[in-house]
């Protein structure tokens, strides 16, 4: 029998659990009763195995036991965090109704639905990351698809939208977002957005549609259209972000005040770098998927959490605006005067995440101690204040007004809450002793009941004469003045008979019947009292929301920047001269992360871009550096546009459009590309929207297939880039055919990493050297990974065979040891034969495919001009020229 059949013979709590759950099919549903929240049938089997708790049963349903799991309401913050974690939502039932009072069950009502992206308890949160909610929706017109990205982090009530208008963009932005929950249409097609991803939700197609988008924002904000936010023409963005708002309201069950506008990212403002850029650079995840060695992870000694949330966001979404990043230099140079970011991040130490306490206040929700943390961070304005007083900086002046004071707000916190309170508001004991007079009278009725009845037992008997008068109390008939039978006769006109026994008569009084009114309920009613004064301190602070909450983000700027001074103090950064012109230099480069973790030190190099030197071919051995070089230079290049010092002696960057690298190999097994499928994806998006004005690394193109149509790729692209794209280019191989390629293109120069042999060991030198590398040093780095001896022996006689001219490989026979290899042949011409030269070989002249005379191929070439052929045509000349050879 299924559970909905099954609702009639069940018992009314369990029915109003059947009405619950039917709205609320897609989360797990914790049920309050008592102390505890329950969690039945398939909800209840998910939560056992998920949160490792014990699995039971009640009742029966069908004939069956009902599966049931439960954990202590006041431990749930722990479960919560886990299920979170793991991308599952919950909806709180809570109980509303007052058992006392409830002829049936008592009622419940789910009070809020959390979820991976709507989540701003401080447990269920990481400090140091954004933790947002993202609404993604596509329209496709004439097969032109626009992507339209709303995020929402509700801790802050950030609030964003962008259009792009491809899927390698929209991949990108997801990359850069990484988003604790994605909202996307039922019927979107794309498995390349959803797929491993976790909270991905699905929403109706009607939550998309433009017009209730539009009312829904509007009526959020308060306005009459969008216009005033920049976003109202982008229609397909501001869908999503009705879908995602719709979805936050659903959610929170409570008003959104901390929402309050919603902004525009032009995606021209910022340097774009696509999702494998983002991977490959490491900006704030390694390739493991961990923080440790990456780029943030060296710079973020951030005094706050909002802080460090500022400058991740920052690194992964780098400046075009020369202006602002011309501020954020000088704001550094400024703090570096006399150490002056010193005592500034002392401050701010003591300043707590004030991002996510304001989001908390705004939802209803904040605790007790964030009160606290909001009263100590507001005691550090002045400080600050008297800090950043003497600086010149526009930047720091501009965040000096918008930090300002907050006397009035202070001096309430500093009256109302206890200096260290509880966690929660319910076990009260939060609101300062001589804050209200009404809740002082109640604890002290409260606290002081069996003084009160001591001294009205001694005062009664002075009054009546009585000694044998009694004040007691009892749980039926309260509070009553006993007086024995012989002596009730002289009991006052003002008491009022209570009880009669057998040797005694009970009394009230009017006095002791307002003291029992209120001592009965004192406690009760000081927790009423005091929950009261605490919401109408939430709804105080609400009132001057938005001040704060700009203060707040002009003190995770502050927090940044202070940051980024330290850093570039202690790491030896040096700042950089950005400009409009193109190109890129610096000298005594340094990649800011390998330094820190390398055993030896770190060889600085330089490197020069400019307009007449556009790609350099960077030869030389596996293991000599290459690969740092090239991701040194794009992390110099990022940090600059971020307004950030780097790892350098000097350095002039003019803006770039983007950053794009092709590095390393991998595979997507799940989405069924091989390495070299994903190496010519990349490389692709590369040739397809990289401009003159764009940063590219690309490292060992086309070695995923056999070596000629390898080389003919890599050619093909490095021309392609070199002559047509005209982008900044570091292009490494070990194809050493296409060093030639300066030799026909004027902006293209070769440079190697040197390395030396040293008794038959390869040592590297690191530092780049003009001009091509003379050998690839293989055998020497096999031999220091550990291929055994005899294979590099085998190795090396067949090397000598092949620079002789011998390409068939001798097959080697397997047996139990190795046989002696054959002696080289002797070279074909009587005279002595000329030091080997693989690497600068034209590989078209006739004896390397073993004719004397001038190969059809050679004829060919001398036929054409280079300079008019379209890179499809070089690629198909290619393909021809090698059916020659």
């Amino acid at each position: 029998m299924s559970q909905a059949s099954a609702k009639a013979t069940h018992t009314p709590m369990m029915q109003q659990y059947f009405k619950l759950k039917a709205d609320h099919k897609n989360e797990i549903v914790f049920y309050r009763m008592g102390d505890f929240y329950e969690i039945f049938f398939d909800d209840a089997k998910k939560a056992a195995e998920l949160l490792d708790i014990t699995l039971t049963s009640r009742g029966k349903s069908g004939g069956e036991p009902i599966p049931m799991a439960g954990i202590p309401f006041h431990a749930a913050d722990g479960y919560l965090a886990k299920l979170v974690r793991m991308g599952e939502s919950v909806a709180i039932a809570e109980q509303i109704g007052d058992p006392a009072t409830s002829k049936g069950p008592v009622e419940r009502k789910v009070v809020r639905i959390v979820t991976p992206g709507t989540v701003s308890d401080e447990s269920l949160l990481d400090d140091r990351r954004d933790n947002l909610l993202v609404a993604l929706n596509v329209v496709t017109v004439d097969d032109q698809s626009t992507f339209g990205i709303a995020t929402l982090d509700i801790g802050s009530g950030r609030f964003q939208v962008l259009e792009i208008n491809s899927l390698e963009a929209a991949l990108g932005e997801l990359q850069r977002l990484s988003p604790a929950e994605l909202l996307v249409p039922e019927d979107l097609m794309s498995n390349e957005i959803t797929e491993g991803r976790r909270g991905v939700r699905r929403r109706a197609p009607w939550e998309f549609e433009l017009e209730t988008a539009q009312r829904l924002l509007t009526q959020q904000f308060g306005t009459q259209d969008l216009a005033g936010f920049g976003c109202d023409h982008l229609h397909v963005a501001v869908a999503a972000a009705g879908c995602l708002l719709a979805y936050a309201q659903e959610t929170q069950r409570t008003a959104l005040p901390h929402i309050r506008q919603i902004g525009f990212e032009n995606r021209d403002d910022a340097v774009a770098m696509d999702a494998a850029t983002r991977r490959n650079l490491e900006l704030d995840i390694n390739l493991n998927g961990g923080e440790e060695n990456t780029l943030f992870s060296v710079l973020n000694k951030s005094a706050t959490a909002m802080g460090a949330r500022l400058m991740r966001r920052w690194l992964n979404r780098p400046l075009r605006n020369l202006n602002e990043l011309e501020d954020r230099l000088d704001a550094i140079t400024n703090l570096q005067e006399n150490y002056q970011f010193e005592p500034i991040n002392g401050s701010l130490k003591r300043v707590g995440d004030l991002e996510r306490i304001l989001g908390r206040v705004a939802l209803r929700s904040a605790r007790p101690r964030d009160l606290s943390r909001l009263y100590s961070s507001l005691a550090t304005y002045p400080e600050l204040q008297t800090q950043l007083a003497p600086m010149q900086a526009r930047k720091l002046q501009n965040l000096a007004k918008t930090i300002g004071t907050f006397p009035d707000l202070e001096d309430l916190l500093g009256r109302a809450i206890i200096e260290n309170p509880p966690v929660v508001i319910r076990d009260g004991g939060v609101i300062a002793e001589g804050y209200d007079d009404e809740l002082d009278e109640l604890r002290n009725i409260s606290t002081n009941a069996g003084q009160f009845l001591v001294d009205l037992e001694t005062r009664e008997r002075e009054r009546t004469g009585i000694s044998t008068l009694k004040v007691g109390y009892n749980r039926v008939h309260g509070y009553f003045i006993e007086i024995s039978r012989s002596n009730a006769e002289q009991a006052p006109a003002e008491y009022i008979r209570r009880q009669t026994l057998k040797n005694a008569e009970r009394f009230i009084t009017p006095e002791l019947k307002e003291f029992e009114d209120k001592a009965l309920s004192a406690k009760s009613r000081a927790l009423t009292r005091e929950k009261a004064l605490y919401d109408e301190l939430l709804e105080k602070l609400n009132e001057q929301l938005l001040p704060l909450q700009d203060a707040a983000s002009a003190v995770s700027e502050l927090d940044v920047l202070t940051t980024f001074a330290e850093r570039a103090d202690s790491l030896g950064f040096c700042r950089p001269e950005l400009h409009a012109d193109v190109g890129i230099e610096y000298g005594a480069g340094r990649h800011p992360v390998v330094e820190q973790v390398a055993e030896h030190p770190f060889v600085p190099n330089d490197l020069r871009f400019s307009d007449d030197r556009r790609m350099l071919i960077v030869t030389g051995p596996n293991m000599g550096g290459k690969s740092t070089y090239m991701r040194q230079t794009a992390l110099i290049t990022l940090l600059a546009h971020v307004g950030c010092f780097v790892p350098a002696t000097s350095a002039r960057i003019g803006l770039v459009d983007r950053i794009f690298t092709r590095i390393g190999s991998s595979d997507d097994l799940a989405g069924g590309r091989s390495t070299f499928m994903v190496e010519m994806t990349e490389t692709a998006n590369i040739l397809n929207n990289a401009s003159d004005r764009s940063l590219v690394l690309m490292d060992e193109i086309g070695r995923g297939t056999s070596t000629f149509d390898g080389l003919s790729l890599a050619w093909a692209c490095a021309n392609q880039l070199a002559a047509n794209v005209r982008a900044f280019t570091l292009f490494a191989t070990h194809y050493f055919e296409i060093t030639d390629l300066p030799n026909s293109l004027p902006a293209v120069a070769n440079i190697h990493l040197d390395a030396t042999e040293h008794n038959d060991n390869i040592v590297f030198l690191h530092n780049i050297q003009e001009g091509p590398a003379n050998q690839s040093y293989g055998l020497q780095v096999a031999k220091l990974a550990g291929i055994p001896g005899n294979v590099i022996d085998m190795a090396k006689e067949q090397l000598a065979q092949l620079e002789a001219g011998q390409h068939a490989v001798t097959p080697i026979a397997e047996a139990p040891t190795p046989a002696p290899a054959p002696a080289p042949a002797p070279a074909p011409a009587p005279a002595p034969a000329p030091a080997p030269q693989p690497v600068l070989d034209d590989p078209f002249q006739g004896d390397m495919f073993g004719a004397g005379a001038p190969h059809p191929a050679v004829e060919e070439l001398e036929q054409l001009s280079p300079d008019d052929l379209s890179p499809r045509e070089a690629l198909d000349l290619l393909y021809k020229l090698k059916g020659l050879v």
